[in-house]
């Protein structure tokens, strides 16, 4: 019984490691989605940074993965 409740804990907070970080992601790319829009359409130019500043918050996701990956290791 003590076995399940550990088991399912280490699942959990694996989840949350995720699903935290791909909340965070999706706020920091609308933020910075909202913002390059409105600078390309000042300035066309602006498209490579802004979409360059847009791919890099994927990296939070990318390291909540990492995270939860290194949680259900060291549960082995």
């Amino acid at each position: 019984m003590a076995a399940d409740i550990g088991t399912g804990l280490i699942g959990i907070s694996a989840g949350i490691a995720i699903v935290g970080t791909a909340i965070a992601a999706a706020y920091a790319e609308k933020e910075i989605g909202t913002a390059v829009v409105g600078a390309m359409t000042e300035k066309e130019s602006l498209f490579g940074k802004g979409l360059l500043l847009t791919v890099i918050p994927e990296t939070l996701v990318i390291f909540g993965l990492v995270v939860a990956i290194l949680i259900l290791g060291l549960a082995a």
